[in-house]
């Protein structure tokens, strides 16, 4: 009898516990849940603080880790985060990369390129599909002006979510640093397909003007910023030759304004594609693959009045065209959403 009797205290008393956990659990996850509301409001403070209060009743909840991680980050307090980033990642779940990410970006913001590069890295090697890794690791390369090893980055990042619009835009501004003109041309003409009406994609098209009109981007000591590498310098220097070539044969034909822009643009579509033409699947590169024989294509539709106008939509000359012309703005969309781009 006494042993049935404490049997059956045992039963109750893991039960009880159990019960008690369960509890815990839930009361610590609808913490949690208003402490992402409290930060998305930018009341990180509050935020912490509930987290704190989670982790308290659910030690192991690693979601109260993460999100701990992130308000202390988005509070200027990055470092205070790194223990919770750091037991994310001991852990190895889905939330390992993203933990490498934002562990990344705490270094990263404290200057730690060679720590903020490793961690990201080592992000990519827990998980090859995350995207914001690589966006991250251009951006660090970017800022210290590895431009050539940024590139890789942003245009694996492209490949990984080709409608990311800061993964396009970096990518045209790093070929732009590059002095390769005509896929920075096409990088923000991509740029602009997937944010056409910003502040942003103003600025990009006046980044597209400023190519047309020769200009190529200055180093700190005033010195023309050209990193070209050897394989691309022959392709490259057509290119960019093309470009000088293709504007005056514009203004020759008295063309002005959005036609003279639709010119200037289809022209150099034509320019790229003929290229590419020339050389095997082996050959080519992102560049060629993505971009080249892509707008080619456009060049080649009769879509490409209305594109001229979506990218120059910060023109009132263009903005009216579309407004008169929305069977053709139709058209172009249906175009886009409709040919295959390859890598």
């Amino acid at each position: 009898m006494n042993f049935l009797k404490y049997s059956i205290l045992l039963i109750l008393f893991t039960l009880g516990c159990q019960n008690i956990f369960a509890q815990n659990n839930e009361d610590a996850h609808a913490l949690l849940k208003e402490g992402v509301q409290l930060n998305d409001q930018g009341k990180y403070a509050e935020a912490i603080a509930k987290y704190d209060e989670a982790l308290k009743l659910d030690p192991n909840n690693l979601y109260a880790d993460f999100e701990m991680a992130y308000s202390l980050f988005a509070s200027n307090k990055g470092d205070d985060g790194i223990p919770y980033l750091q037991k994310v990642i001991a852990a190895g779940t889905s939330l390992t990369p993203g933990a490498y990410d934002l562990l990344g970006s705490i270094y990263d913001r404290d200057n730690q390129k060679d720590k903020a590069i490793e961690a990201y890295n080592a992000g990519i090697k827990a998980n090859p599909a995350y995207q914001r890794l690589y966006y991250n690791l251009g951006l660090v390369y970017f800022r210290y002006k590895d431009y050539a090893e940024a590139e890789k980055n942003a245009i694996e990042a492209i490949k990984l979510d080709p409608k990311h619009a800061s993964s396009q835009r970096m990518y045209a501004l790093l070929c732009f640093h590059q002095n390769k003109r005509v896929p920075a041309l096409l990088g923000f003409c991509s740029f602009i397909l997937l944010e056409p009406n910003t502040v942003r994609s103003v600025e990009a098209y006046n980044n597209i003007q400023h190519i047309l009109q020769g200009g190529v981007l200055k180093a700190d000591n005033g010195s023309t910023t050209i990193q070209i590498s050897p394989n691309d310098s022959k392709d490259m220097g057509i290119l960019n030759m093309g470009i000088s070539l293709i504007v005056v044969s514009g203004q020759t034909k008295k063309l002005t304004g959005a036609d003279l822009f639709e010119y200037e643009l289809k022209s150099i579509f034509e320019l790229a594609g003929q290229l590419s033409e020339k050389k095997t699947e082996a050959e080519k590169d992102f560049f060629w693959k993505y971009d080249a024989d892509y707008f080619y294509k456009l060049a080649q539709s009769p879509n490409i009045a209305a594109f001229a106008r979506l990218v120059s939509l910060s023109n009132p000359e263009s903005t009216q065209w579309l407004r008169d012309n929305p069977q053709k703005a139709s058209d172009l969309m249906n175009w886009v959403k409709t040919t295959e781009r390859g890598f």
